[in-house]
């Protein structure tokens, strides 16, 4: 079963931002089309973006997308 990013529903949260603004800010910011349903998916580990979709998410939260996406930080081998 995915795992839930608890990091970016935290960000969204403290945000007081909902998953249909996040959207929205994806699109009129970065010209990003995708459903809240999608969106959703992403937050709970059922769907891993694209990288252009995750860098953007991450810019919108002003975040590491190494925080947000992925379970161990970047290492010498993987960079």
């Amino acid at each position: 079963m995915a795992q839930c990013r608890h990091n970016l529903i935290a960000l969204r949260k403290n945000k007081n931002f909902t998953q249909k603004e996040v959207v929205e800010l994806l699109s009129k910011n970065f010209g990003i089309i995708i459903t809240e349903s999608y969106y959703g998916m992403i937050e709970q580990g059922v769907r891993t973006p694209s990288l252009n979709i995750a860098l953007a998410i991450a810019q919108l939260f002003d975040a590491n997308p190494n925080e947000i996406f992925f379970k161990h930080p970047p290492n010498k081998n993987l960079g």
